[in-house]
């Protein structure tokens, strides 16, 4: 008997130990998403797996529409398939790898569907969002490929399919509707941007400033006689926009320069002649005009074929910017002169520098593209 007691008293501690064991194991367990109202209040930066339905595609702060989308690059998540308030709503910005699959305007049937996105919780758009995506999936469980760093950034081919064939005029407006609604920067947040988008390949801590050609410290931006500033090559007194988000931000015609220089050229139109800057040599200035060095001439006439193509009368805050074959044009929204920028165009093509300035701006700014430095060839289908 008291044997039997004795082995009963042993059974009951081992199982108070296993039990003691069992509670102090950790059991693995899949981390659950969150919903989006969640993500909403955790906008921490920390990474996180959102769930949600897709309602329609960003193109502002407070701004989401639900049909004819203009591009690939963004979508909004709700809890509710027919939440219609934007403060309901997490933005996540698609990696350029993932908007062929998941783009709301290559697949405008993902309206209303589940999905579950995983990236770092913070602002885009100036809103609640999600960016850095690493991986989306749907609800029956298919996912996207984990972004692979070796595979190209830009699909260019897939960005201007609907531009394909398109000549003149029609050609025009669909570029427009391509690299219309892009992401606005601040005027102060330019100065960064400029930063990585010229910076010098050869001394990373530098830029190359545009009609100099001189590379200087990143640090030396400012006021100063000798500091760097941010060249508007569409001047901002063409069209009034002045430094408001939009034009007067467009990195795809802003760029860095030496002050005095930048203060000569002023809001000159472009054309030949003149006399050499004397510390820009190269470069040409009269009366009623600035020449650039031949190195950035076809640059100079990429980046206002941009500006009259991305700016139209579609939008009521926005000017509509056109070229024309004048100069002395003033505070009108015209720039010139056209006849010149087209010969630039063809003498000074486009080299590996400017194709690497317009990647970084699709993929880490403004999401759109200048069309002219893909295809140059566009420039005589239009104007020509």
């Amino acid at each position: 008997m008291r044997l039997y007691a004795l082995c009963k008293k042993t059974w009951v501690m081992s199982l108070l130990v296993f039990a003691l064991v069992v509670s102090l194991t950790p059991v693995s367990q899949a981390a659950a998403s969150l919903s989006v109202s969640q993500a909403l209040e955790n906008q921490n930066n920390s990474v996180q797996a959102v769930k949600g339905y897709v309602v329609g595609q960003p193109t502002g702060t407070s701004t989401v529409i639900t049909s004819n989308y203009p591009n690939d690059y963004a979508l909004a998540l709700a809890d509710s398939t027919n939440e219609t308030n934007t403060d309901k709503m997490v933005y996540v910005q698609i990696p350029s790898n993932l908007r062929s699959t998941f783009g709301l305007q290559s697949h405008s049937e993902l309206k209303g569907k589940s999905l579950t996105v995983t990236g770092t919780l913070t602002p885009y758009f100036s809103h609640p969002g999600i960016k850095s995506v690493t991986s989306i999936s749907t609800e029956t469980g298919g996912t996207d490929p984990t972004p692979d760093p070796t595979e190209p950034t830009v699909p260019v081919e897939d960005y201007y399919r609907t531009a394909a064939g398109k000549t003149g005029n029609t050609l025009k407006t669909e570029l427009h509707n391509i690299i219309d609604h892009h992401t606005e920067l601040s005027y102060s947040a330019v100065w960064e941007a400029l930063k990585k988008t010229d910076e010098d390949p050869a001394n990373t801590n530098n830029v190359i400033l545009l009609y100099t050609g001189r590379s200087q410290a990143k640090s030396t931006n400012g006021g100063g006689v000798d500091d760097w500033n941010r060249e508007h090559v569409w001047a901002k007194s063409h069209g009034g926009f002045g430094t408001a988000m939009g034009p007067g931000t467009d990195l795809h015609h802003l760029r860095p320069t030496d002050v005095s220089v930048n203060g000569t050229r002023g809001n000159l139109d472009f054309d030949n002649g003149g006399t050499e800057h004397s510390e820009a040599l190269g470069n040409y200035f009269d009366s009623d005009s600035w020449e650039p060095r031949d190195e950035v001439k076809g640059d100079v006439a990429r980046m206002l074929f941009y500006m009259a193509v991305r700016y139209e009368d579609d939008v009521s805050d926005e000017p509509d910017l056109e070229l024309n074959n004048a100069v002395n044009n003033g505070t009108a929204p015209y720039h010139g002169k056209l006849s010149v920028l087209l010969q630039w165009n063809a003498q000074d093509p486009v080299d590996d520098r400017e194709r690497r300035r317009n990647d970084i701006i699709y993929s880490d700014y403004q999401h759109n593209r200048n069309p002219f430095i893909d295809h140059p060839e566009w420039v005589n289908e239009i104007w020509n």
